[in-house]
């Protein structure tokens, strides 16, 4: 189980998350993830009344976390002794925007003096009433995923075919599979190994976590999304001279609503894959009607487009009990012949042995590999 670790920022402001009703379901990823790691911010409090009481991070995955979960903003205010500096917006819907009731809850916020952090792509900067709501109350408004001015937007220039640092993704077979809590994981893991890892984010959630590098991907018309990615990886390449990058994945290549997972892949170049899966999830999250493919069929399609290899299967384990996760473990092992593992419940040392065996370079560096 993995939680914070400090040190891109020294000072972290106190942060309520809205998490109303989907802490710990696929719509609160946002919320999930922030209660699982956070350097950007110091996450004070989760609101969803349907689990008022509760430590967060003990609902999610059994581990106390120290993060209290509160009926609404006024009982965390009262709780907590003081209004924490930021409100951030946690779901992260399908249909990208807020209702009604939400839109006040996030204006209540506003009239204690919270901040507003928005990772949708309904701008709250462009909506008249939150401009005149923060102008009347002080407050500041940050949308995560408004994209830069289009001046300082990148096209792709070729300049990662020049990065000779190994680049990896974390792809998976759907959308809300947890790619980057993989990711996030896995960089964790080769750091603590002795290698300097580089972490690109690609979504809302790894910049609000407080990656140093990256970029909300699906916002971006298709002419710069590659551009952008190969622009990120390059900075941090460039900045940080790393041993290794891990890029987190969007979407599923194979998914017919989203394209940001061919964009990364193309932007990042790859060297190698690891693939993330949810065994028992029938239909694409969101889509009923729409079946999950195969793993086969999805490293097919993976190996083909990006030239590389998947080497590694990492599960999420939604209505899976530990006697399915450990079965399945031993099953895909035995089917795929690669390394497999639930990374929340057993951590990610496979994947880092598995990523010395393909990169022996990396055993020069300062790994401390066993």
């Amino acid at each position: 189980m993995y939680r914070e670790s400090i040190g891109v920022f020294p000072i972290r402001e106190p942060a309520l998350v809205y998490g109303e009703g989907q802490l710990g379901k696929l719509d609160g990823k946002v919320t999930n993830g922030l209660v699982r790691h956070s350097e950007k911010y110091q996450i004070t409090g989760v609101t969803d009344s349907t689990k008022a009481g509760m430590d967060a991070g003990e609902y999610l995955d059994g581990v106390r976390s120290g993060i209290p979960v509160f009926r609404d903003i006024e009982d965390a205010v009262d709780k907590l002794g003081y209004v924490p500096k930021y409100f951030i917006y946690g779901i992260a819907p399908l249909a990208s925007y807020i209702t009604r009731q939400q839109r006040e809850t996030i204006f209540a916020a506003m009239e204690k003096g919270m901040d507003i952090i928005n990772g949708l792509p309904e701008f709250f900067t462009e909506d008249d009433e939150f401009v005149e709501k923060a102008r009347a109350h002080s407050v500041q408004i940050h949308d995560i995923r408004k994209p830069p001015p289009r001046k300082d937007l990148h096209i792709f220039t070729g300049s990662i075919f020049r990065v000779t640092t190994p680049v990896i993704t974390v792809f998976g077979t759907d959308c809300a599979v947890g790619k980057r809590t993989s990711a996030v994981l896995l960089a964790e893991t080769l750091r603590r190994r002795g290698l300097t890892t580089a972490f690109v984010a690609t979504g809302q959630t790894g910049l609000l976590q407080g990656a140093r590098y990256g970029v909300a991907v699906d916002v971006l018309s298709s002419g710069f999304q590659t551009g952008e990615v190969e622009h990120e990886i390059v900075k941090a390449v460039e900045a940080e001279d790393p041993d290794i990058v891990v890029v987190e994945g969007q979407g599923a290549l194979s998914h017919p609503a989203f394209t940001s997972s061919t964009a990364i892949m193309r932007g990042a170049r790859p060297r190698a894959i690891i693939l993330q899966h949810p065994p028992k999830r029938k239909e694409r999250c969101d889509f009923p009607g729409i079946l999950m493919p195969t793993l086969e069929s999805e490293i097919k399609l993976i190996e083909i487009i990006s030239g590389a290899k998947v080497i590694a299967l990492t599960l999420n384990h939604e209505n899976m009990t530990d006697k399915e996760i450990e079965d399945t473990v031993v099953e895909y092992e035995g089917t795929y012949g690669l390394p497999t593992m639930d990374v929340l419940k057993q951590g990610c040392e496979k994947i880092a042995k598995r990523l010395l065996e393909v990169f022996p370079e990396l055993k020069s560096s300062k790994s401390t590999a066993a």
